[in-house]
Protein backbone atom coordinates (compact mmCIF):
# COMPACT_ATOMS: atom_id res chain seq x y z
CA UNK A 1 0.00 0.00 0.00
CA UNK A 2 3.05 2.20 0.56
CA UNK A 3 4.36 1.79 -2.91
CA UNK A 4 1.12 2.35 -4.75
CA UNK A 5 0.07 5.52 -2.39
CA UNK A 6 3.89 7.13 -3.51
CA UNK A 7 3.12 6.39 -6.99
CA UNK A 8 -0.09 8.07 -7.02
CA UNK A 9 1.73 11.21 -4.77
CA UNK A 10 4.01 11.23 -7.81
CA UNK A 11 1.82 11.03 -10.70
CA UNK A 12 -0.74 13.59 -9.54
CA UNK A 13 2.42 15.97 -8.60
CA UNK A 14 3.68 14.93 -12.19
CA UNK A 15 0.28 16.19 -14.16
CA UNK A 16 0.35 19.09 -11.89
CA UNK A 17 3.77 19.85 -13.47
CA UNK A 18 3.00 18.63 -16.79
CA UNK A 19 -0.28 17.90 -17.60
CA UNK A 20 0.69 16.72 -21.36
CA UNK A 21 1.55 13.77 -19.68
CA UNK A 22 -1.89 12.79 -19.93
CA UNK A 23 -2.14 13.15 -23.68
CA UNK A 24 0.79 10.10 -24.40
CA UNK A 25 -1.45 7.68 -23.98
CA UNK A 26 -1.88 5.00 -27.00
CA UNK A 27 -4.37 2.33 -26.84
CA UNK A 28 -3.92 1.70 -29.96
CA UNK A 29 -3.12 -2.17 -28.75
CA UNK A 30 -6.17 -2.42 -27.31
CA UNK A 31 -8.23 -1.43 -29.55
CA UNK A 32 -6.75 -3.56 -32.26
CA UNK A 33 -7.35 -6.12 -29.52
CA UNK A 34 -10.66 -5.22 -29.53
CA UNK A 35 -11.38 -5.42 -33.32
CA UNK A 36 -9.95 -8.97 -33.45
CA UNK A 37 -12.59 -10.35 -31.31
CA UNK A 38 -15.35 -9.50 -34.28
CA UNK A 39 -16.19 -13.10 -33.95
CA UNK A 40 -17.25 -13.07 -30.83
CA UNK A 41 -20.38 -10.77 -28.89
CA UNK A 42 -22.20 -10.03 -25.99
CA UNK A 43 -21.15 -10.85 -22.52
CA UNK A 44 -17.67 -13.30 -23.68
CA UNK A 45 -16.80 -10.68 -26.07
CA UNK A 46 -16.20 -7.86 -23.13
CA UNK A 47 -14.22 -10.47 -20.73
CA UNK A 48 -11.90 -11.27 -23.73
CA UNK A 49 -11.14 -8.06 -24.17
CA UNK A 50 -10.43 -7.28 -20.63
CA UNK A 51 -8.74 -10.58 -19.79
CA UNK A 52 -5.59 -9.95 -21.70
CA UNK A 53 -4.56 -6.59 -20.86
CA UNK A 54 -5.46 -7.48 -17.16
CA UNK A 55 -3.76 -10.67 -17.07
CA UNK A 56 -0.54 -8.82 -18.78
CA UNK A 57 -0.63 -6.32 -16.40
CA UNK A 58 -0.72 -9.41 -13.08
CA UNK A 59 2.22 -11.01 -14.84
CA UNK A 60 4.18 -8.05 -15.36
CA UNK A 61 3.77 -7.13 -11.80
CA UNK A 62 4.61 -10.40 -10.56
CA UNK A 63 7.59 -10.54 -12.52
CA UNK A 64 8.94 -7.11 -11.15
CA UNK A 65 8.03 -7.97 -7.75
CA UNK A 66 10.64 -11.17 -8.05
CA UNK A 67 13.21 -9.16 -9.64
CA UNK A 68 16.23 -6.98 -8.50
CA UNK A 69 15.41 -3.59 -7.99
CA UNK A 70 11.65 -5.18 -7.17
CA UNK A 71 10.48 -1.49 -5.62
CA UNK A 72 11.72 0.88 -7.65
CA UNK A 73 10.46 -1.23 -10.86
CA UNK A 74 7.28 -1.48 -9.11
CA UNK A 75 7.13 2.22 -8.71
CA UNK A 76 7.65 2.79 -12.12
CA UNK A 77 5.86 0.19 -13.88
CA UNK A 78 2.67 1.74 -11.30
CA UNK A 79 3.25 4.90 -11.83
CA UNK A 80 3.30 4.38 -16.44
CA UNK A 81 -0.14 2.90 -15.54
CA UNK A 82 -1.42 5.54 -13.48
CA UNK A 83 -0.35 8.27 -15.71
CA UNK A 84 -2.32 6.34 -18.36
CA UNK A 85 -5.42 5.63 -16.24
CA UNK A 86 -5.70 9.16 -15.80
CA UNK A 87 -6.27 10.07 -19.23
CA UNK A 88 -6.77 10.85 -21.80
CA UNK A 89 -6.71 14.54 -20.20
CA UNK A 90 -5.55 16.08 -17.06
CA UNK A 91 -8.14 16.96 -14.83
CA UNK A 92 -6.66 19.71 -12.85
CA UNK A 93 -5.40 21.03 -16.30
CA UNK A 94 -8.90 20.86 -17.81
CA UNK A 95 -10.49 23.27 -14.83
CA UNK A 96 -7.48 25.15 -15.34
CA UNK A 97 -8.20 25.95 -19.08
CA UNK A 98 -11.75 26.51 -18.40
CA UNK A 99 -10.75 29.17 -15.49
CA UNK A 100 -8.41 30.68 -18.15
CA UNK A 101 -10.69 31.03 -21.18
CA UNK A 102 -11.31 35.20 -21.69
CA UNK A 103 -15.12 34.97 -21.96
CA UNK A 104 -18.01 33.18 -21.31
CA UNK A 105 -18.07 31.62 -24.66
CA UNK A 106 -14.19 30.56 -24.41
CA UNK A 107 -14.75 28.99 -21.26
CA UNK A 108 -18.50 26.93 -22.58
CA UNK A 109 -15.86 25.27 -25.48
CA UNK A 110 -13.22 24.67 -23.18
CA UNK A 111 -16.07 22.85 -20.72
CA UNK A 112 -16.93 20.51 -23.35
CA UNK A 113 -13.35 18.56 -22.07
CA UNK A 114 -14.91 17.85 -19.02
CA UNK A 115 -17.98 15.96 -20.94
CA UNK A 116 -18.06 12.12 -22.04
CA UNK A 117 -19.20 11.45 -25.77
CA UNK A 118 -21.26 14.30 -27.43
CA UNK A 119 -22.25 14.84 -24.17
CA UNK A 120 -22.80 19.20 -24.26
CA UNK A 121 -22.00 20.69 -21.15
CA UNK A 122 -23.55 24.08 -20.93
CA UNK A 123 -22.20 26.95 -19.45
CA UNK A 124 -23.88 27.42 -16.13
CA UNK A 125 -23.33 27.09 -12.99
CA UNK A 126 -25.49 23.81 -11.68
CA UNK A 127 -24.67 21.58 -15.39
CA UNK A 128 -21.12 22.63 -14.99
CA UNK A 129 -20.91 21.44 -11.38
CA UNK A 130 -22.06 18.30 -12.33
CA UNK A 131 -20.32 17.86 -14.92
CA UNK A 132 -16.81 18.79 -13.12
CA UNK A 133 -17.85 16.19 -10.70
CA UNK A 134 -18.34 13.54 -13.20
CA UNK A 135 -15.05 14.00 -14.70
CA UNK A 136 -13.34 13.81 -11.41
CA UNK A 137 -15.07 10.50 -11.04
CA UNK A 138 -13.91 9.20 -13.75
CA UNK A 139 -10.87 10.48 -14.45
CA UNK A 140 -9.45 10.94 -10.81
CA UNK A 141 -11.53 8.99 -7.79
CA UNK A 142 -12.27 6.05 -9.60
CA UNK A 143 -8.82 5.44 -10.96
CA UNK A 144 -7.36 5.99 -7.39
CA UNK A 145 -10.12 3.55 -5.58
CA UNK A 146 -9.22 0.73 -7.88
CA UNK A 147 -5.60 1.15 -8.12
CA UNK A 148 -5.26 1.64 -3.55
CA UNK A 149 -7.39 -1.70 -3.67
CA UNK A 150 -5.84 -3.88 -6.16
CA UNK A 151 -3.34 -1.85 -8.04
CA UNK A 152 -2.19 -1.27 -11.59
CA UNK A 153 -4.26 -4.26 -12.68
CA UNK A 154 -7.31 -2.37 -10.66
CA UNK A 155 -6.86 1.20 -12.31
CA UNK A 156 -6.22 -0.78 -15.55
CA UNK A 157 -9.70 -2.75 -15.77
CA UNK A 158 -11.45 0.78 -14.52
CA UNK A 159 -10.19 2.14 -17.64
CA UNK A 160 -10.15 -0.08 -20.57
CA UNK A 161 -13.92 -0.91 -18.63
CA UNK A 162 -14.59 2.48 -19.27
CA UNK A 163 -13.19 2.87 -22.73
CA UNK A 164 -14.99 -0.27 -23.80
CA UNK A 165 -18.58 0.98 -22.15
CA UNK A 166 -18.25 5.05 -23.23
CA UNK A 167 -16.40 5.03 -26.43
CA UNK A 168 -19.11 4.59 -29.66
CA UNK A 169 -15.82 4.38 -32.32
CA UNK A 170 -14.75 0.76 -30.57
CA UNK A 171 -16.49 -2.09 -32.94
CA UNK A 172 -18.72 -3.54 -30.35
CA UNK A 173 -21.91 -5.22 -30.65
CA UNK A 174 -25.14 -3.76 -29.10
CA UNK A 175 -25.12 -6.69 -26.24
CA UNK A 176 -21.47 -6.11 -25.49
CA UNK A 177 -21.24 -2.81 -25.49
CA UNK A 178 -24.59 -2.50 -22.73
CA UNK A 179 -22.60 -5.08 -20.67
CA UNK A 180 -19.27 -2.93 -20.97
CA UNK A 181 -21.35 0.05 -19.39
CA UNK A 182 -23.32 -2.05 -16.52
CA UNK A 183 -19.51 -2.78 -15.73
CA UNK A 184 -18.64 0.74 -15.78
CA UNK A 185 -21.46 1.46 -13.62
CA UNK A 186 -20.81 -1.10 -11.57
CA UNK A 187 -17.38 0.01 -11.12
CA UNK A 188 -17.95 3.58 -10.54
CA UNK A 189 -20.87 2.75 -7.62
CA UNK A 190 -18.32 2.54 -4.63
CA UNK A 191 -15.95 5.78 -5.42
CA UNK A 192 -19.04 7.78 -6.69
CA UNK A 193 -20.63 6.89 -2.94
CA UNK A 194 -17.20 7.63 -1.25
CA UNK A 195 -17.32 11.03 -3.28
CA UNK A 196 -20.75 11.79 -2.12
CA UNK A 197 -19.87 11.42 1.63
CA UNK A 198 -15.94 13.20 1.39
CA UNK A 199 -18.01 16.02 -0.44
CA UNK A 200 -20.07 16.42 2.12
CA UNK A 201 -17.77 16.66 4.57
CA UNK A 202 -15.66 18.81 2.89
CA UNK A 203 -19.35 21.00 2.08
CA UNK A 204 -22.89 21.48 2.71
CA UNK A 205 -23.55 18.06 4.81
CA UNK A 206 -27.86 18.34 5.15
CA UNK A 207 -28.06 19.50 1.40
CA UNK A 208 -25.49 16.64 -0.13
CA UNK A 209 -27.09 14.04 2.31
CA UNK A 210 -30.11 15.10 1.29
CA UNK A 211 -29.77 14.73 -1.90
CA UNK A 212 -28.56 11.45 -2.16
CA UNK A 213 -31.20 9.97 0.43
CA UNK A 214 -33.97 11.52 -1.99
CA UNK A 215 -32.33 9.91 -5.18
CA UNK A 216 -32.02 6.32 -3.55
CA UNK A 217 -35.45 6.91 -2.34
CA UNK A 218 -36.93 7.87 -5.67
CA UNK A 219 -34.96 5.45 -8.01
CA UNK A 220 -35.47 2.25 -9.45
CA UNK A 221 -33.98 -0.46 -7.50
CA UNK A 222 -30.52 -1.27 -9.20
CA UNK A 223 -31.13 1.63 -12.10
CA UNK A 224 -27.83 2.67 -11.07
CA UNK A 225 -26.78 -0.27 -13.00
CA UNK A 226 -28.29 1.12 -16.25
CA UNK A 227 -28.03 4.80 -16.29
CA UNK A 228 -24.96 5.09 -13.85
CA UNK A 229 -24.44 6.45 -10.27
CA UNK A 230 -26.93 9.49 -10.61
CA UNK A 231 -26.74 10.18 -7.05
CA UNK A 232 -23.83 11.97 -7.54
CA UNK A 233 -24.85 14.49 -9.87
CA UNK A 234 -28.03 15.14 -7.72
CA UNK A 235 -25.71 15.56 -4.80
CA UNK A 236 -23.31 18.09 -7.05
CA UNK A 237 -26.93 19.70 -8.13
CA UNK A 238 -28.08 20.38 -4.39
CA UNK A 239 -24.11 21.63 -3.22
CA UNK A 240 -24.48 24.32 -5.62
CA UNK A 241 -27.87 25.57 -5.59
CA UNK A 242 -27.37 25.80 -1.91
CA UNK A 243 -24.38 28.27 -2.64
CA UNK A 244 -27.03 29.99 -4.87
CA UNK A 245 -29.71 29.90 -2.41
CA UNK A 246 -27.53 31.70 0.34
CA UNK A 247 -26.36 34.14 -1.93
CA UNK A 248 -28.41 36.85 0.71
CA UNK A 249 -29.35 39.03 -2.33
CA UNK A 250 -26.52 38.31 -4.39
CA UNK A 251 -27.98 35.26 -6.01
CA UNK A 252 -26.63 36.05 -9.61
CA UNK A 253 -23.17 36.36 -8.52
CA UNK A 254 -23.34 33.42 -6.38
CA UNK A 255 -24.65 31.89 -9.44
CA UNK A 256 -21.67 32.71 -11.79
CA UNK A 257 -20.61 29.82 -13.24
CA UNK A 258 -16.91 30.43 -12.88
CA UNK A 259 -17.03 31.12 -9.45
CA UNK A 260 -18.66 28.01 -8.55
CA UNK A 261 -15.67 26.25 -10.62
CA UNK A 262 -13.62 27.93 -8.46
CA UNK A 263 -15.24 26.70 -5.30
CA UNK A 264 -16.04 23.34 -6.48
CA UNK A 265 -12.37 23.24 -7.76
CA UNK A 266 -11.24 23.72 -3.89
CA UNK A 267 -13.59 21.54 -2.82
CA UNK A 268 -12.65 18.68 -4.88
CA UNK A 269 -8.96 19.06 -4.12
CA UNK A 270 -9.81 19.13 -0.33
CA UNK A 271 -11.37 15.99 -0.71
CA UNK A 272 -8.67 14.20 -2.82
CA UNK A 273 -6.34 15.43 0.45
CA UNK A 274 -9.13 13.58 2.41
CA UNK A 275 -8.81 10.13 0.76
CA UNK A 276 -5.32 10.49 0.38
CA UNK A 277 -4.91 11.10 4.30
CA UNK A 278 -6.61 8.30 5.13
CA UNK A 279 -4.80 5.48 2.81
CA UNK A 280 -1.54 7.37 4.80
CA UNK A 281 -3.12 6.81 7.89
CA UNK A 282 -3.19 2.71 7.28
CA UNK A 283 -0.16 2.60 6.06
CA UNK A 284 1.22 4.31 8.73
CA UNK A 285 -0.95 1.68 10.82
CA UNK A 286 0.48 -1.13 9.26
CA UNK A 287 3.80 -0.18 9.88
CA UNK A 288 3.23 0.89 13.64
CA UNK A 289 2.17 -3.15 14.09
Amino acid sequence: MALRLLAALIALGLLHWQPRLAHWRNDGGFRRWVAQLGDTNGAGRVVLALLLPLVLCALATWLLRHSPLADLLQLLFALAVLLFCFGPHAFEADLEAILAAPDDASREAAAQALGEGDEHVPWRAVELGEATVYAALRRRFGVLFWFFLFGPAGALLYRLARTLGRDDTLPLDAEARGTARQLTNALDWVPAQLMVFTLALVGHWDAVIGAWNRWHQQALPNSWLNEGPGFLGATARADIQVDIEGGEGYAEERSDALLELHRLRSALLRALLAWLSVVALIVIGGWLR
